[in-house]
């Protein structure tokens, strides 16, 4: 019975909903649920075919896209039945969206994609895939071209960055974490030039606690930082122990990147590995 209870609201949205017309009913009509997925879906879908995007999509410090993302609704609401009011065909999620969520919207037919990896460009390349198959029509030819074009940036970013002395870095957090093996910011590190104090020195493996004593003592040549301006970006981290002891961030030894870069985990992750790439070498682009 409680069950039956927790399930009316959705039935309500099913049966009380315009019916759709049998093209409509042959579309593809995707609610995408995390800032990854709108910047995988945006790259790939025809417009029509993107019913609902994340609440994150329009905040340019999280998103990639948010520009974009103004031409269409957002979530304002996390539950089944906002998701369900756009009609989708198809659910975009990730690992770490609500399972309870995801569960409720499959079982009212609902083909949903999970996406679970997505910490290299290679993960990235193969969600686009994975994407524009079930879009289907000019998906997958959009999907190649995009993942030809990060190879061709790669490698000229790697023929750019040849020979050069890699910099040791660290990502400091005010969310009491840094990164270390396995995770965006190291990925974005192998393609830009720099070494991830973290991973080598801490031997850490993803978002973990800091070592701060240890921390201390690791020969920084730059701290990574996001923000709108050098100042706004290491401010944070001037009265915030470990960091505020460390000669990198009291001699503002920085080197800046837009907010979503950190965490970026579509093909837009490629603009991060250039951004950082410039701030850590900016001999090699003067030449």
């Amino acid at each position: 019975m409680k069950r039956l209870r927790r399930l009316l609201p959705l039935l309500a949205v099913l049966l009380f909903a315009p019916p759709l017309c049998d093209a409509q009913e042959a579309a593809v009509r995707v609610v995408s649920q995390a800032v990854g997925t709108d910047e995988l879906l945006l790259a790939l879908a025809d417009p029509a075919q993107v019913a609902c995007l994340s609440h994150l999509a329009r905040q340019p410090e999280f998103s990639a896209v948010a520009k974009q993302a103004e031409a269409y609704p957002v979530l304002d609401r996390g539950d089944a039945e906002t998701i369900l009011k756009y009609r989708p065909t198809l659910l975009l999620a990730a690992d770490y969206s609500r399972i309870e969520l995801v569960e409720q919207v499959r079982r009212t037919g609902v083909q949903v994609i999970i996406l679970t990896r997505y910490h290299s460009i290679e993960d990235a390349y193969a969600n686009l895939r994975i994407i524009a198959a079930a879009l289907g029509g000019d998906a997958p030819a959009r999907a190649e071209s995009i993942i030809a074009d990060c190879t061709a940036r790669i490698a000229a970013l790697e023929d750019r960055l040849k020979g050069v002395q890699p910099v040791r870095v660290i990502a400091p957090s005010t969310y009491g974490v840094v990164g270390g093996a396995d995770t965006t910011f190291d990925d974005m590190c192998e393609h830009a030039g720099a070494i991830n104090l973290a991973k080598t020195l801490g031997g850490l493996v993803g978002h973990q606690p800091p070592p701060n004593e240890k921390m201390l003592t690791w020969p920084i040549d730059k701290v990574v930082v996001d923000g709108p301006t050098d100042e706004a970006a290491i401010a944070p981290y001037l009265k915030l122990p470990p960091y505020q002891y460390m000669e990198a961030v009291r001699k503002r030894r920085i080197a800046r990147i837009e907010p979503y870069m950190l965490s970026s985990v579509s093909h837009h992750r490629i603009e991060g590995y250039e951004m950082l790439a410039r701030a850590l070498h900016p001999e090699v682009f003067a030449q």
